[in-house]
């Protein structure tokens, strides 16, 4: 039976990387996945930058479990040639926080380009991505996402195949739900490739809801893994609850979320609370 273990996106508690070492610290929780750093993409951190964030991590007992990089959420058609300098920045910053998991995308597609005549781009650009991280020995993960080119959970498996296991998967329910596919369906298909999971939870009308409450299937998915014998696993909390302003565009539904919150701490916190019940 594989445990799980708790990580989480704390910038969406606060954006400075002390509150929310003190605040992972408040929920019993000894990891993060690191994206927001005192107001900063962890992808543009300088060298100064990232020591000064080890040191905290340290002084706080935190641990970095992956970092959750925008790598390959640019499109196709923008400049790859400085991705990839960003991307060996990203691995750079992985080596020194310990940890060998990065999170990534597949790409957009550029204006009036369907998927089939932009496969051989993405999985090409997909592999200069993977090569460079296995000169840094770390692990790429894909995340599917809306209106890159692996958002269905049938595309994802295309890439995750494509690259004979160099490629993982970040596997978000929540997403799968926001973008109209079933989660259960594509846990069934991707499950062999699973490296960890992202938690939120969502409705199909297009609500981001604390977990348990919505679509996602949360519960069953996990239950599923634990049983499954594969290793520890992390499970990585990304509420969204409040401050993801984006939404409505990226899924291009409208709706009224029933949950509401009077600031990013409480909805954070309400997330954590909820999904430990649910756990």
């Amino acid at each position: 039976m594989a445990d799980l273990i708790l990580s989480a996106f704390s910038d969406e508690y606060a954006g400075g990387l002390v509150e929310q070492c003190r605040a992972l610290n408040s929920f019993g929780i000894s990891y993060m996945e690191m994206r927001g750093v005192n107001g900063k993409n962890v992808s543009t951190l300088t060298k100064a930058e990232v020591l000064d964030a080890k040191r905290t991590l340290s002084d706080y007992g935190i641990k970095v479990s992956s970092i959750g990089s925008p790598l390959g959420k640019i499109k196709l058609d923008e400049d790859v040639v400085a991705h990839l300098e960003t991307a060996k920045r990203v691995f750079e910053t992985a080596n020194e926080l310990g940890t060998k998991h990065i999170r990534i995308f597949s790409f957009y597609l550029p204006e009036g380009k369907g998927r089939e005549e932009c496969k051989g781009q993405v999985c090409d650009e997909l592999e200069k991505l993977l090569v460079l991280a296995e000169a840094h020995g770390v692990t790429l993960c894909h995340e599917n996402e809306a209106l890159i080119y692996g958002e269905s959970p049938e595309k994802c498996y295309e890439l995750l195949q494509y690259f004979g296991g160099k490629l993982k998967c970040v596997f978000d329910m929540g997403n799968f739900v926001l973008d109209g596919y079933n989660p259960m369906d594509a846990y069934q298909l991707l499950k062999e490739h699973v490296e960890y999971f992202h938690i939120k939870d969502s409705l199909y009308a297009g609500a981001i809801v604390p977990a348990g409450k919505g679509e996602a299937q949360i519960k069953e998915i996990l239950d599923l893994y634990k049983a499954s014998g594969k290793k520890d696993t992390f499970i990585t909390l990304e509420p969204h609850l409040q401050t993801f302003s984006g939404l409505n565009a990226l899924v291009g539904k409208t709706f009224e979320n029933p949950y509401k919150y009077e600031n990013q701490q409480v909805a954070f916190t309400d997330a954590v609370e909820k999904l430990k019940e649910l756990l």
